[in-house]
């Protein structure tokens, strides 16, 4: 091609990514397909940015994500930029409790994270806003964040308001999943039950409680991935557009500077966010999300970084299930950076975030005023983070307890085995009266490779925390806990039974001792008893779709994140 040529051409400075599809006389077809867009000539001199949300009309920390999406465009094109808006799924873990349609929400994470790679990649932007709401969709797009390493920044769906149940103008969804129980228990009644259900989720946003959902969010902004108080202003709040609005820019200003995730996603930036999950009692399925960015990101975390800050952070947030209050107190009372002002001392402060300063500096300015939703580290909640880490020969490779939703004369518990191959069969048995006083139910086979895909026992929980049970039994799993979980739970257990755990060869009766302080979940059986039960052993397989099989086939334990193990590939 000659220099004239070459010249005439040269639409975009070859530094943007998108220059691939604007630059060179060859690329007469992709100009033709952007201009049918609505773009122009002016357009095509400028960076390109992905603005990818998750819309969802199913979806109530979702729905409102079109409307937030216009205000991040909004300050893409004030900043210079081009902003091209496509949206991944988003499927909602509270419609898929109690039954086989939450085998697919953590399989969706690493779909999710696939389709953002696979828009990004294929169209060449040049940076992006993410735009999720809920559970998975957070982790997911942190995930893509972490892996295409170009300018991103998270703007997540924020809380809905609380509900006012019964004159509890703090009423959240949490409480309302007791209520079968508590009708079974004959401490509701049908009509309070119902009229419950239509005034406790008043708001588009994300559940008002701290489950996993809100984890996350705060997550984002603990990590470094969001703009101050993105982690906790509510939905519908004029200030969540205004934190949209500032995203657009402030993306446009880390591709000016070239600030990208991973130089935000250190391991100290990782360590912090292990810090704000034991300071606020954050979900148990953080756990698993925070190792699968930390793997995105070539970032080693494990379970004993979780532990160890566990015991140096303290649980300072009173906020539901585990304590008082909704998420939407919390941003009253300065949101998470009066909560990463409260455990400064216990942070990495030179970690990077998307403003361009450090978290130091972002701490600089910001005052704690302590009240009965964020405590001290002198008079916390309690002295120790929200999530403990267990091992034992009933969990050699580790697993996870909410610690900050346990009754304390509930840490040291004994009791007789009554196993379980299914949720299901679990919630049969506790409706059914037939759970004595002194039982761990033992629910297996519903791991990342055993359930596919490792679901919450939330319909389990809920019954056993509905009918008063949390002070006579516990219940253990290789599956996993929804956020809005709090009593004697454990799960996470691995290895998992259909990986060949110690959990597939439990036996009714069996006693089991789980020992929160110490830190240990153990079984009084010998190792000769172990291996006698496991001759002639084949897993339990269940019943899988396509999608639920090959992602059986490719993930890897709980321990690790229940990330795609690439060595199949």
């Amino acid at each position: 091609m000659s220099k004239e040529l070459e010249k005439e051409f040269r639409i975009k400075d070859e530094r943007y990514r998108s220059s691939t599809l604007t630059n060179g006389l060859g690329k007469s077809g992709q100009r033709a397909l952007l201009y049918a867009t609505g773009m122009d000539e002016e357009d095509l001199k400028k960076p390109f940015v992905a603005v990818i949300g998750s819309f969802s009309e199913m979806v109530p920390g979702h729905v409102h994500l079109r409307e937030l999406a216009d205000y991040v465009k909004q300050g893409i094109i004030e900043a210079g930029g081009v902003p091209r808006q496509s949206e991944t799924i988003a499927i909602c873990d509270g419609l898929c409790q109690g039954h086989k349609g939450m085998c697919y929400p953590l399989a969706s994470r690493e779909l999710i994270a696939d389709s953002v790679e696979m828009v990004v990649e294929a169209h060449h932007f040049d940076a992006m806003v993410l735009l999720p709401g809920c559970d998975k969709i957070i982790p997911g797009m942190l995930m893509a964040a972490a892996r295409l390493d170009i300018p991103a920044i998270v703007v997540p769906g924020g809380p809905m308001m609380p509900g006012n149940v019964g004159g509890n103008p703090l009423f959240c969804s949490s409480e309302l999943r007791e209520y079968p129980g508590r009708v079974e228990a004959g401490k509701v009644t049908i009509q309070e039950m119902k009229e419950a259900e239509m005034a406790a989720l008043p708001t588009v946003g994300s559940c008002a409680h701290l489950g996993t959902a809100n984890s996350m969010c705060m997550l984002t902004e603990v990590l470094g991935m969001a703009l101050p108080g993105a982690g906790t202003a509510p939905a519908v709040s004029n200030k969540r557009k205004r934190i949209a609005k500032a995203s657009g820019r402030a993306v446009m200003e880390m591709l000016r500077t070239g600030l990208t995730p991973r130089k935000i996603l250190t391991r100290q930036a990782l360590l912090n966010g292990v810090a704000g999950a034991m300071a606020t009692g954050s979900s148990t399925n953080l756990v698993l999300h925070l190792m699968a960015i930390a793997h995105e990101a070539g970032v080693e975390l494990s379970l004993k970084d979780f532990d160890e800050i566990s015991k140096q952070v303290p649980f300072v947030c009173n906020l539901q299930p585990s304590g008082k209050y909704p998420i939407v107190s919390l941003d009253a009372s300065g949101g998470i950076p009066a909560v990463l002002k409260t455990i400064e001392s216990r942070l990495h402060t030179e970690v990077l975030t998307v403003t361009g300063k450090t978290m130091g500096q972002m701490l600089e300015s910001v005052k704690a005023n302590p009240d009965d939703v964020l405590r001290t580290m002198e008079k916390p909640q309690k002295p120790e983070g929200g999530i403990a880490v267990l091992h034992g020969n009933l969990a050699p490779d580790g697993a996870v307890v909410k610690q900050s939703g346990v009754r304390e004369d509930m840490y040291h518990f004994k009791g007789k085995a009554r196993v379980f191959n299914s949720m299901e069969e679990a919630d049969a048995a506790v409706s059914g009266d037939t759970i004595e006083k002194g039982t761990v139910i033992v629910i297996r086979y519903e791991g990342p490779k055993g359930g596919p895909g490792m679901r919450e026992m939330l319909s389990t929980t809920a019954l056993i925390m509905g009918r008063g049970m949390d002070a006579d039994c516990a219940l253990i799993t290789d599956g996993r806990f929804s956020g809005a979980t709090h009593g004697p739970c454990i799960g996470h257990i691995s290895p998992e039974a259909a990986a060949g755990g110690p959990i597939a060869f439990v036996q009714d009766g069996d006693e089991i001792e789980i020992d929160i302080e110490n830190r240990t979940l153990t079984i009084d059986v010998s190792e000769e008893e172990f291996a006698r039960r496991k001759e002639g052993w084949t897993p339990l397989k269940k019943p899988r779709k396509p999608a639920l099989a090959k992602y059986a086939y490719l993930v890897s334990s709980a321990d690790t994140g229940a990330v795609i193990d690439t060595d199949k590939l």
